[in-house]
C-alpha cells in the first residue's frame, strides 16, 4: 500500500482512485468508518482496515478488499462482480440521462434567441431536437430506475465484511474458547435432562402445547409457570438495574421495513412468521428496538444508547429442521431479553466486550457454569463484523448450549436503516454501529436451572438470586 498517495495523515490508507477528505477524531477514519488501531509509536497501521459496513463506494473503490472480507466467511465472492457488472451500467446509463436533458435544456434555452432573430427554421429545429433529447432522457430514466433497483437488490443481499480480529476457521469447530466460569456440578448419579425433570414435577406439557399448536410450542404450567415469569422479570432488573439499560416493552409485530434495516429480510424470510402483507412477528425484540432510531439523526452526546428488551420471539427455524427436538433445546416460540446498543464507531468494540460481560453477569448470578466463544469467520454468518457466543452447560444434556449471542454489526445495520448521529452542529452525519446480544434467553437458561440444580431427592434447589421473584427456594421435593 503506498501511503504518499493518501491525503490521510493518520490512518495512511490508499484509497486506490480519487484522494478523500477526511476529518479525524479519536483516531477515527471516516471514510472507512473504522477507528484506526495505530501501533505504539508510529502513526501509520500496520494493515490495511477494510470498513465492515458495505457502502458502494467501499465496494467500487476496493472491491477486491471486499472479496477478500468475503472470502473470509466462506461466502460467495461473486456478488461483487455482479454488483460492478451492474453498477457500472447504472453509471453509464444515469451519465446518458445527465447529458441528454442538460443537452436538450440548452436547446430548449435558444429557442427564444432564435426567435428574437427571426430564425424560426433553426427554432424549430432546435425545439424538436430538445423534445428529442428529453423523450430519450425519459426513456433513459426507467432503465436507470430499474438498475438503481437491482443495485439496492444486491447490496440487500451482500454480506457485512469480518473484523480483523476475527479468528480465521471454516466451521464452529474452529471457533475459539475465550474464557470459562465456575465449574460443572458433579452428581452421585448420572443427571437427569430437563425434560424427564420437568415432566416428573409437573413443569411442563409438551404434549398438549403440540396439540394445540404443532410440533416445537411448548406449555408451561404450575410452579413451570411461575419460574418463566421470575427469568423474564429477573433478567430484565439485572440488566435495567445493574447495568444502566433503559427498559423497552415492544412490539411482537413488525412491518416489512424493519426486517431489512436488521437484515432478517430479505434473506432469512423462510424462518420468519407472517401475519399479512406487511407484518411479521418478531423472530427477536432485536428488530424492534433497532429501528426505534430508523430514519433518524441522533445526538454524539447520547451515544452509547443501551436498551433492554423483554419479548416473545417466534422462529420457524425451517434451516434446523430435526436438530436438538426434545424438550426446550429448540422452540418455536420463546421469551427472551434483548439488548441493543447504538454506539460511536471508535467505541464500539470496548462496547461489544461489556455488552458480552453483562449477557454473562447472568449467569454469574444464577451460578451457572458457561463458556465464551469466539466465533470464527466461517461460522459468523453474513450480518456480523465480530461475534461472541455464551454457552451455558447443560449437565442433562451433557454438553454446553449457546444461550446468547453478542455481536458488533458495525454500521451494516445502520446504513441499511438509516440511523445516524451527528458529532456537532454543522458536522455532516454518520451511521452509528450498532451491537446486540441475547440478556437472556429462557428457554435453555430454564433447562440449565432445572439441570444444574437437581437434588438426590428429585427436587430442583433454585439459586439464591431467583428466590424472591418465585416465591419458594424449591421445586418439588
Amino acid at each position: 500500500m503506498n501511503s504518499s498517495e493518501t491525503n490521510c495523515n493518520k490512518c495512511r490508507k490508499d484509497f486506490s482512485t480519487e484522494p478523500r477528505q477526511l476529518s479525524h477524531k479519536a483516531q477515527y477514519c471516516h471514510f472507512f468508518s473504522r477507528t484506526c488501531q495505530l501501533p505504539k509509536g508510529s502513526r501509520k497501521l500496520s494493515q490495511a482496515k477494510i470498513e465492515g459496513m458495505l457502502d458502494r463506494e467501499l465496494i467500487r473503490t476496493q472491491p477486491e478488499a471486499v472479496k477478500a472480507g468475503i472470502a473470509r466467511k466462506r461466502l460467495d465472492t461473486s456478488i461483487v462482480d455482479e454488483f460492478s457488472r451492474v453498477d457500472t451500467e447504472y453509471r453509464k446509463v444515469r451519465t446518458e440521462n445527465d447529458e441528454a436533458r442538460a443537452e436538450s435544456n440548452r436547446f430548449s434555452k435558444s429557442i427564444g434567441q432564435l426567435m428574437a432573430q427571426g430564425k424560426r427554421e433553426e427554432a424549430e429545429e432546435a425545439k424538436a431536437k430538445s423534445k428529442a433529447l428529453k423523450d430519450a432522457a425519459t426513456d433513459g430514466e426507467e432503465r436507470e430506475r430499474e438498475l438503481e433497483a437491482a443495485l439496492r437488490r444486491i447490496e440487500l443481499e451482500m454480506p457485512n465484511l469480518p473484523h480483523e480480529s476475527v479468528p480465521d476457521g471454516k466451521t464452529e469447530d474452529e471457533n475459539v474458547v475465550v474464557r470459562t466460569w465456575g465449574e460443572q456440578p458433579v452428581f452421585s448419579e448420572a443427571p437427569q435432562a430437563h425434560w424427564d425433570i420437568a415432566e416428573r414435577l409437573s413443569l411442563l406439557d409438551l404434549p398438549r402445547g403440540a396439540k394445540i399448536s404443532g410440533s416445537g410450542f411448548a406449555v408451561y404450567t404450575g410452579a413451570g409457570a411461575r419460574l418463566q415469569r421470575a427469568l423474564f422479570t429477573f433478567m430484565i432488573d439485572h440488566q435495567t438495574l445493574r447495568n444502566g439499560y433503559r427498559e423497552i416493552y415492544p412490539p411482537y409485530l413488525v412491518n416489512r421495513a424493519s426486517l431489512v434495516g436488521t437484515g432478517n429480510l430479505p434473506k432469512f424470510e423462510d424462518d420468519l412468521y407472517k401475519a399479512d402483507e406487511d407484518l411479521y412477528l418478531i423472530p427477536t425484540a432485536e428488530v424492534p428496538l433497532t429501528n426505534l432510531y430508523r430514519d433518524e439523526i441522533l445526538d454524539a452526546s447520547d451515544l452509547t444508547i443501551k436498551l433492554a428488551g423483554y419479548s416473545g420471539c417466534f422462529r420457524k427455524e425451517a434451516g434446523a429442521a430435526g436438530k436438538d427436538t426434545r424438550g426446550l433445546l429448540r422452540i418455536h416460540q420463546f421469551d427472551k431479553v434483548e439488548l441493543v446498543k447504538f454506539s460511536l464507531p471508535e467505541n464500539s468494540y470496548e462496547e461489544l466486550e461489556s455488552l458480552t460481560a453483562d449477557a454473562e453477569g447472568v449467569l454469574q448470578a444464577l451460578g451457572l457454569h458457561y463458556r465464551v466463544i469466539e466465533i470464527c469467520t466461517g461460522d459468523i454468518g453474513a450480518k456480523g463484523s465480530k461475534q461472541y457466543d455464551v454457552e451455558v452447560w447443560s449437565p442433562g444434556v451433557g454438553r454446553y448450549l449457546e444461550i446468547s449471542s453478542c455481536s458488533n454489526f458495525e454500521a451494516y445495520q445502520s446504513r441499511r436503516a438509516n440511523i445516524r448521529f451527528r458529532r456537532a452542529q454543522g458536522d455532516k452525519p454518520e451511521h452509528v454501529h450498532i451491537l446486540n446480544g441475547s440478556g437472556l434467553a429462557t428457554p435453555r437458561l430454564f433447562s440449565a436451572i432445572l439441570e444444574s440444580f437437581q437434588q438426590p431427592d428429585g427436587s430442583v434447589l433454585l439459586p439464591e438470586a431467583l428466590r424472591p421473584y418465585v416465591g419458594f427456594e424449591r421445586l418439588g421435593g
